[in-house]
């Protein structure tokens, strides 16, 4: 996702940003923030439910269908075969589509908006805690955190941060990650951000004298 150039342009902009600003600046890219194997297993619990309700729902036609490629003539269907007939329906129509959101793409695309936003939001959430929530002297750490494969991010700052910044001030920070995560410029679009963050982090919190340097300005790939 990135090279080495955007790493060092990344702890350079962090460097700088911090050097005006008591904030700590954290910055995490990640490939992916959830695996939604959930969401596979509920496409194909759905797919195998719609098959057994079209076969519900015109039993002569799917029955008709399967002598015709069994090549049987006028079979007499038992309440057991047609059930065993629904059943195997229902299994193969599972392990299909259960197959087919293996594939990455597709799962990502079949996943609701809203289901990849709270994601990675969550993640972003356990991140900071882990990475950034009262690991300075002043709580002023905030993250910057990036997710590939949902073409999401999210900004939160700790509680001294938080106090004077209300969320929607990150507003022109995203949208100059995310106009050059569109661009194919992952690195330059985490620095841009990085300014705008720095550049409200100065404002609202200089530095101090005695400040000191509490987190790490590289970049963390996870």
């Amino acid at each position: 996702m990135l090279t080495d150039t955007d790493r060092q342009q990344i702890a350079d902009a962090v460097a700088a940003a911090e050097a005006a600003s008591a904030g700590e600046i954290v910055t995490i890219v990640t490939p992916q923030s959830d695996t939604y194997r959930d969401v596979a297993l509920a496409w194909s619990i759905s797919i195998a439910f719609l098959a057994l309700a079209a076969l519900e729902l015109a039993p002569g036609f799917y029955l008709g269908m399967i002598e015709h490629m069994l090549g049987l003539w006028a079979h007499e269907w038992t309440p057991r075969a047609v059930l065993g007939i629904a059943l195997t329906v229902a299994v193969i129509k599972f392990l299909a589509m259960l197959l087919l959101m293996a594939w990455r793409p597709l799962r990502l695309l079949l996943t609701p908006a809203p289901i990849k936003s709270a994601r990675v939001h969550a993640r972003a959430l356990t991140c900071f805690r882990i990475g950034a929530e009262g690991r300075t002297t002043g709580r002023t750490g905030i993250l910057i955190y990036l997710s590939m494969a949902e073409h999401r991010a999210e900004i939160i700052a700790d509680e001294a941060i938080a106090s004077k910044v209300s969320p929607e001030v990150w507003g022109d920070a995203m949208h100059a990650l995310l106009s050059e995560i569109r661009a194919g410029r992952v690195g330059s679009g985490m620095v841009a951000a990085i300014q705008k963050v720095g550049a409200v982090l100065t404002e609202h919190l200089p530095r101090a004298e005695d400040d000191q340097n509490e987190l790490p300005d590289r970049v963390i790939e996870v």
